[in-house]
Parts: C-alpha cells; sequence; structure tokens
C-alpha cells in the first residue's frame, strides 16, 4: 500500500512536471530584429515597395527607439500609433512615399512633422542632408538618432513656414495629411525638386487622402502625381478651417 508520503511526493512531482511542460511551451519573445525583417517582408514588399535601399534602411533603423516605450512592442506592426500627440504614419504608408520621392545620396531633404525622427533617421540612410523640423521642442529633445545616422539636424518652428534656412530642398517629406497651406513648403523645393505628402482636398481627391509627388519644374511651376490612396491623420498646420453651416 502506497504510504501518504509517496501520494503527497507523486502529487507535487506531476505538479512541477506540468508547470515544467507548461513553461517550455511558452513562447519565447521576439527580438526587435525578426519583427523588423518581418515588417519589411510583409507589409513592405507586399505594398508595391521594392526599392532595395528603401527596404534595406527599413531593416537597419529601429522602430521602437522611436515611439513611446509603453508602445515598443507595436513598433512594427500596422496599428496607428502616437508619439506626443503626433500620429505616425504607418511603415508601409511612410515608405512608400519615400520610394516614391525618388531620393539620390547627395539630397537635401526636410522631414516635416516626423515626431520624435524615425522617418528622418530613415531619410538620413537615403539622402546628404536631412532637417527633421516639428513645431515643438520637446520632439528635438526627445528624437533619438539612429545608429550610425549623422547627417540629420532638428529644427522647432510651425510647420506650414518650412525652415528656409537648410533649403532650398531636393525632397520635403510630410508625415501626415495636408488640406489646405502648404504653398509655403513648395516655395522651398530647388528646381526639380519633389515633394510628397498625404493630400486630402475638397475636389482633388475625392472622398479618399492619397499620397500625392508634387515637383517643380525648370519654368517654375509646380507637377503633381498622385501615387496611391493614404489613410493619414491631418496635421493641424495644414488643416483646413471648420466652414460656417446654416
Amino acid at each position: 500500500m502506497d504510504s501518504p508520503f509517496a501520494a503527497t511526493y507523486n502529487t507535487a512531482n506531476s505538479t512541477a512536471s506540468t508547470t515544467m511542460q507548461v513553461q517550455s511551451a511558452s513562447p519565447s519573445p521576439v527580438s526587435p530584429d525578426v519583427l523588423r525583417r518581418t515588417m519589411v517582408d510583409c507589409q513592405l514588399r507586399t505594398f508595391d515597395i521594392t526599392d532595395n535601399k528603401v527596404l534595406e534602411a527599413f531593416e537597419i533603423v529601429p522602430r521602437e527607439d522611436f515611439v513611446d516605450p509603453a508602445n515598443a512592442a507595436l513598433a512594427y506592426s500596422d496599428a496607428a500609433l502616437k508619439v506626443g500627440g503626433r500620429a505616425l504614419l504607418e511603415p508601409m504608408i511612410l515608405a512608400r512615399m519615400i520610394a516614391n520621392a525618388n531620393l539620390a545620396a547627395g539630397d537635401r531633404v526636410l522631414d516635416v512633422g516626423g515626431a520624435r525622427g524615425y522617418s528622418a533617421a530613415i531619410l538620413a540612410k537615403l539622402a546628404g542632408h536631412v532637417v527633421a523640423l516639428e513645431d515643438a521642442a520637446a520632439f528635438g529633445e526627445g528624437a533619438k538618432a539612429a545608429p550610425g545616422v549623422d547627417n540629420v539636424e532638428f529644427a522647432t518652428g510651425p510647420l506650414d513656414k518650412g525652415w528656409a534656412a537648410g533649403g532650398p530642398y531636393d525632397c520635403i517629406l510630410v508625415n501626415g495629411a495636408v488640406e489646405t497651406n502648404f504653398q509655403g513648403l513648395l516655395d522651398q523645393l530647388a528646381t526639380g525638386g519633389r515633394m510628397v505628402a498625404v493630400v486630402r482636398e475638397s475636389g482633388r481627391t475625392g472622398r479618399a487622402a492619397k499620397a500625392v509627388r508634387f515637383e517643380k519644374l525648370a519654368s517654375g511651376a509646380i507637377g503633381e502625381k498622385w501615387l496611391f490612396d493614404a489613410a493619414a491623420a491631418t496635421l493641424d498646420a495644414f488643416r483646413r478651417p471648420a466652414a460656417f453651416v446654416f
């Protein structure tokens, strides 16, 4: 006959074994490097982004360093994240906009509304010099440069005024939707310069917002090309005033 001690021992041993099995079955945390590659393969490549230099930049720069710590686990998802009240572009939208900017290694770029500097760090991997413009000093103070990035400067001022001191620019990237009041940015483009933004403007883009590439021609005129439908929060500096309704 089994003793009470044997029964107790067997029960305890069975419990310990079950606990070990549960613990061993728990998945190990996935490293940010793996999540970054997965984002590139499953979000960017499937969204018609084929520029290898752009893909490589997104695989190198650690997005988790540029979001709020509480959202670090969501850094490589397609979730809509905010930093200090600023809505970030989804990675696939940002990547496709950058790919359509046709950046060259020596380009001067103005990055508008990029919060703590993730988009600026990406652009810095592809261009010669980047000015990251935000309207609150707190964004600049919280900016974290990616490893090896030393060609970004941070400026604080009204987004719709741009940053003339660093221009003219070969490219301007707007991290959000614009409805009006963006002529000041176009004025800071160099001849042949491009500006890429999500445009939400009645009568031009229909009901959907669209990513648009503007280009300053030799004549000084601005040409534009609609690129793709894109969801993005409107930046306050470029918001159309509310119309009075009778």
